[in-house]
C-alpha cells in the first residue's frame, strides 16, 4: 500500500525527513509545509538536494489542510497544540518529532477525541526523546528481572549541529550565568522527557512519585572557544547538562539525561564528558548497557558542520513510523500501541528494481 504524506517543515530534520519520504517504497510525498517566502513555491527536490518532484511547497495552512493525505511528518521548531488538531480534524494521521510520546497521567482528550472522530492517529517519535530514551530500553528490560534502574543518556558536541538561531538563542551557548539561570530549556524539554519516563515506568509497572526531580547544571568557558556559529567567549556557557527523574519513595529509578558541549577544552573542572554516544543501561537482578556510537560526526571536529547520524536517525525513525500509525487504531498511539518499526533496504536491493 501507498501512502500519501506531507512534509511539514523543511529545516534541520525536516529537510533530511524530506528524503526519507523520497527513498520510502511505501510512501508517496504529496506536499510540503515551509514558513518563509524564499522556500514558497519551490520544488521539494530543491529543498532537500534532490530531482525535481513536481511538488512545490507552500506557507499556506489552508493549501495544506486541504491536500489529501494519509499522513504528515510533522517537524516545525517549535510544536503547537492547536495545529496538530487541525491537522488531524482534516482527516490525517500524523507522526510529530517533537512531543506526543506518550499520553501517560496529561490530559489529551480533546485530541484523543478528535483522532476517533476523524479516523486517525497521532505518534510522536524521534531520537532522545522517541527511541534512545525508552524504546530501547524497553527492549533491554526484558532481558533484566526485577528492573530496579533505568537511564538513557546523550553526550552530543553542539559544534556540529547546523542550526545555529537554536544553539545560541535556544539552547543559550554562548550566554552568561545570569541570563541561563532563567532559562526555559528545562521546561521546554522536560515535557517529552518526562513523557518517555512515564512510558517506562507504566510498560514496567513502576509506581512513581508525583514530582519529577530535575536538575541543569552548565560549565562556563575558561577561554574563547572557536565554533561555526563565532566566537564563544570566555565566562559564557560552553557545556550543559539537563536530567529528568522519576522517582519511588524519593529514589531514582528513570534517569533521561542530555550533555551538550562545544568541545572538551577549556571547560570548567569536572566537565569529561568523553566520546560522543548515547548510553543506556537497565539495572536489576542483572545489569545490561548498551552504548551507540556513530550517531554523531565522525572523527575529531575540524571546523565543518555535518549532517550528523543522530540527525539522520530522527528523521528516518519519523518517516519509518508512518505506514504503522497509518494502519493504527485511532488516537494518540505510543511505542506500547504499534508494532516494531523497521527501516526499508537501499532501493538496489529491492527484488522489483533489480529485475
Amino acid at each position: 500500500m501507498i501512502y500519501k504524506v506531507i512534509q511539514w517543515g523543511t529545516g534541520t530534520h525536516g529537510k533530511l525527513a524530506l528524503r526519507a519520504i523520497l527513498d520510502h517504497p511505501e510512501l508517496e510525498l504529496c506536499g510540503v509545509k515551509v514558513f518563509s517566502e524564499a522556500k514558497h513555491g519551490l520544488d521539494a527536490g530543491e529543498l532537500c538536494g534532490r530531482p525535481a518532484t513536481g511538488i512545490h511547497a507552500s506557507m499556506n495552512l489552508t493549501d495544506i489542510l486541504a491536500l489529501e493525505a494519509d499522513c504528515v511528518v510533522y517537524m516545525p521548531l517549535m510544536p503547537d497544540p492547536k495545529e496538530v488538531l487541525q491537522l488531524v480534524k482534516s482527516g490525517k494521521n500524523v507522526v510529530a518529532s517533537n512531543g506526543w510520546f506518550y499520553r501517560g497521567k496529561r490530559n489529551m482528550d480533546s485530541l484523543e477525541q478528535a483522532c476517533r472522530e476523524h479516523n486517525v492517529s497521532v505518534h510522536g517519535t524521534g531520537i532522545h526523546p522517541g527511541g534512545i530514551t525508552e524504546k530501547l530500553p524497553l527492549v533491554a528490560s526484558a532481558f533484566v528481572p526485577n528492573v530496579s534502574y533505568v537511564r538513557a543518556e546523550e553526550f552530543s558536541d553542539i559544534r556540529t549541529y547546523d542550526a545555529p538561531d537554536v544553539v545560541t538563542g535556544i539552547m543559550g551557548f554562548g550566554q552568561s550565568a545570569a541570563a541561563m539561570q532563567a532559562s526555559p530549556m528545562l521546561s521546554l524539554l522536560g515535557d517529552g522527557f518526562c513523557q518517555s519516563i512515564d512510558m517506562i515506568a507504566d510498560a514496567l509497572g513502576m509506581a512513581l512519585d508525583e514530582e519529577y526531580r530535575t536538575r541543569h547544571t552548565f560549565s562556563l568557558a575558561t577561554a574563547d572557544i572557536e565554533t561555526p556559529f563565532g566566537t564563544l567567549e570566555k565566562d559564557t556557557v560552553a557545556a550543559q547538562r539537563f536530567a529528568w527523574e522519576g522517582t519511588v519513595g524519593g529514589t531514582a529509578v528513570i534517569t533521561a539525561a542530555v550533555n551538550w558541549y562545544m568541545g572538551h577544552e577549556h571547560l570548567e573542572a569536572g566537565w569529561v564528558l568523553g566520546k560522543e554516544r548515547f548510553e543506556m543501561e537497565v539495572d536489576g537482578d542483572s545489569h545490561i548497557q548498551l552504548v551507540t556510537e556513530h550517531f554523531h560526526h565522525e572523527g575529531e571536529y575540524q571546523g565543518a558542520v555535518d549532517e550528523e547520524s543522530a540527525i539522520v536517525a530522527t528523521a528516518s525513525h519519523c518517516v519509518c513510523s508512518v505506514p504503522a500509525v497509518c494502519a493504527a487504531t485511532p488516537g494518540l498511539r505510543s511505542y506500547l500501541d504499534l508494532p516494531l518499526v523497521t527501516g526499508r533496504a537501499a532501493a538496489s536491493l529491492r527484488s522489483a528494481e533489480r529485475n
